[in-house]
């Protein structure tokens, strides 16, 4: 019987504070091996630099372990320019392709998934399957795939399918839906009123249609219709309906602990988040004091989690090589030309 690959012990996913991993960064990766890591802009260079780095990550655990980036496109994209590929946001480049708004997002999915393949980057923080709206804060709001429930759903399972399909597994987020939050979570909490029924039709439905996929994030948020008391991430009503309700079977990470909608230190804010129902905390600064507390705080994954994150790296690589000029050709037909661009 073939035994099967490593995925580590720690209920953990970690960044790192810069270019090149430090002596101490790779003793305690080793110590409470996480199950993996994610890249921000701070951790990144040169493409040579950015595979040598997740080189160091993996020896640090002595496995494959998943490496994550946040690279939707748009705003929010560590990789970028002269090196990697610049795009216009999500929502304005889907709206001006109108019916071929999923089918854009899902080739401008595979210029990035070979992008990210290229560098030994195996796991991208999208789609983002929220819907945005009139109310939704700036800092979300152009990330999104479309403004109704039916686009942001065929739109995200686009780009889902075009990062499995390239062999990188796709975070979904933000689950059970952001699009109402007119706070930004780096700085507030904020509380959604909507009644259980319209949530339901509405935000719950895109996340309900990609439950299948392997890996989702959690929203930093209060729904008053299943918790008037606790963030989303930190709330087993709102985790239980995610399971029960909305159907995501996969893992569950935490959004980035960090962010200041939630209370108390990482410590506390892991702590809750786990017995909440989350399955793997996420601590993205790199701060070495901080992710000592968080990995204490986490402990060892559960069998449930183990056996989910098991399922989810199982679907990771085996990518199809595609023709990178069509693609890009595609695009610029779609676009008028305006992207991709290199600066």
């Amino acid at each position: 019987m073939q035994r099967a690959a490593p995925i580590g012990r720690g209920a953990t996913i970690f960044g790192c504070a810069g270019l090149r991993l430090s002596p101490w960064e790779a003793a305690f990766f080793r110590d409470c091996d996480p199950l993996g890591f994610i890249l921000f802009a701070r951790n990144v260079d040169t493409p040579a630099q950015v595979a040598a780095l997740c080189d160091d990550l993996r020896a640090s655990v002595g496995r494959d372990a998943p490496i994550l980036i946040d690279q939707e496109g748009g705003r929010v994209q560590r990789l970028r320019a002269p090196h990697w590929r610049e795009f216009d946001p999500p929502l304005d480049a889907a709206i001006a392709a109108g019916a071929d708004g999923p089918y854009l997002l899902a080739l401008r999915a595979q210029l990035i998934c070979s992008e990210l393949s290229a560098l030994g980057i195996d796991a991208n923080c999208a789609p983002v399957a929220d819907i945005a709206g009139p109310q939704t804060h700036p800092f979300l709001r152009n990330r999104c795939y479309g403004t109704d429930a039916a686009t942001v759903t065929r739109a995200a399972r686009a780009v889902a399918d075009a990062h499995l399909a390239m062999g990188v597994l796709p975070v979904v987020k933000h689950l059970p839906g952001h699009g109402r939050a007119s706070a930004d979570t780096h700085h507030d909490l904020p509380r959604v009123t909507a009644t259980l029924a319209d949530l339901t039709a509405t935000d719950f439905a895109p996340f309900a249609a990609l439950s299948d996929l392997p890996m989702a994030m959690t929203a930093h948020i209060i729904f008053d219709a299943l918790d008037p008391e606790n963030p989303a991430t930190q709330s087993s009503a709102v985790i239980a309906h995610i399971r029960n309700s909305i159907g995501f079977g996969g893992l569950l990470l935490t959004d980035d602990l960090n962010m200041q909608a939630l209370s108390g230190d990482v410590a506390q804010r892991t702590a809750r988040a786990l017995v909440a129902g989350c399955d793997i905390a996420l601590h993205c600064k790199g701060a070495a004091d901080e992710m000592v507390m968080v990995a204490g705080a986490a402990g060892d994954m559960h069998d449930q989690t183990r056996a989910r994150a098991r399922a989810a790296l199982a679907r990771r690589g085996g990518g199809k090589p595609v023709d990178i000029s069509a693609i890009e050709a595609a695009i610029s037909a779609l676009t008028q030309g305006k992207e991709p661009r290199f600066g």
